[in-house]
């Protein structure tokens, strides 16, 4: 049994708290909203998160940093990425050499372009930093709905620690060395989430969206690669996986928040609406800034930035994706000639 600290207590870190203490782990939640705290304390549900999925009686909540994370084997960090950076700044004074950091958030950076793991390896250059993702939405992991998903670590004895702590009957776990790679591709699904459920509020339909996900995985792949990610990873569960299910499915808060936008509410509007973070839209600047200092070509992010940030029409942007220049598709593909 290890003793896990989940600090945050949205949707994610609920479900995935569930998930350990069914795996027979003691689990402290935290969260620096007292009314949240207080909700879980005694409910034991998160009825505003994660409605229906009930919490144990031996599970701790509480808005006390340090004792949520002293004394801990895990750190499970499950803040929204905005507040990576100054959830870990508080953490710091109280993480031991070594202690293990898993972070589940997805996201990148703006004013930096770093990733979250390098944001925390940052603040708390003590710990044993390690990610998680793939294609999980939280309220189907709380309900324990199979799902597969990769953890990330580039010490292979803490993958594999990891992979045994998360992994039961439901949620199988892989693990990778690319940290790199799986957290470019989990930041950057959600802003082609984004324009597929633009796509969707504008009333297209599928071969759109089929066109938006394979193509997305391309811009994905392209820059992600020219980062030093491995094109492995954007073809497997935290790459094509991710951006399938965040594409696809009302689960997804980016595909929810395009839905709005492509009905015609602002940016702000359709956050409001959500009531959730929606991580692809503080991801979308930080990709158009690795973008051009890579000097790759993202079509698709650079036309929902543009919508995002600009004021162009949805439609608009659709149009101008439509008549590009002529391209082949895979110029690594030779001609006969």
């Amino acid at each position: 049994m290890a003793k896990i600290g989940v600090i945050g207590a949205g949707s994610w870190g609920i479900a995935l708290a569930t998930l350990l203490h069914r795996n027979d782990h003691q689990i402290t939640v935290w969260s620096i909203v007292e009314a949240e705290i207080e909700m879980l304390q005694k409910e034991h549900e998160h009825k505003d998160k994660l409605p229906g999925v009930k919490l144990p009686e031996d599970m701790v909540f509480t808005t006390d940093l340090e004792a949520a994370v002293d004394g801990k084997d895990i750190l499970v960090l499950a803040v929204p990425s905005p507040y990576t950076r100054s959830t870990s700044k508080s953490m710091a004074p109280y993480i031991k050499e070594g202690q293990i950091i898993v972070n589940v958030a997805k996201g990148i950076e703006e004013a930096t372009l770093m990733t979250l793991s390098e944001i925390i390896e940052e603040e708390i250059p003590q710990a044993d930093v390690a990610v998680l993702s793939g294609p999980s939405h939280a309220e189907e992991v709380g309900r324990g709905i199979p799902t597969t998903i990769v953890v990330g670590s580039k010490k292979k004895k803490t993958a594999e620690y990891l992979q045994n702590v998360f992994m039961n009957e439901v949620f199988r776990v892989y693990i990778s060395p690319d940290v790199l790679g799986i957290e470019l591709g989990a930041a950057l699904k959600n802003v082609v989430a984004l324009a597929a459920g633009i796509a969707d509020g504008l009333g297209y339909g599928d071969n759109t969206k089929a066109a938006l996900i394979t193509r997305g995985i391309t811009e994905i792949a392209r820059l992600g690669t020219a980062m030093g990610g491995r094109i492995e990873t954007f073809s497997g569960l935290t790459g094509i996986g991710d951006l399938i299910v965040t594409c696809a499915s009302m689960h997804s808060r980016n595909r929810r928040a395009g839905i709005l936008i492509g009905q015609g509410y602002t940016m702000d509007e359709a956050m409001a609406e959500v009531k959730m973070v929606v991580e692809g839209v503080y991801s979308t600047k930080a990709a158009i800034g690795l973008a051009k200092k890579y000097n790759v070509q993202i079509p698709i992010i650079e036309q929902v930035n543009q919508v995002l940030f600009e004021g162009k029409a949805a439609s608009e942007a659709v149009k101008d994706l439509m008549l590009r220049d002529k391209k082949i598709e895979n110029p690594l593909i030779p001609w006969e000639e």
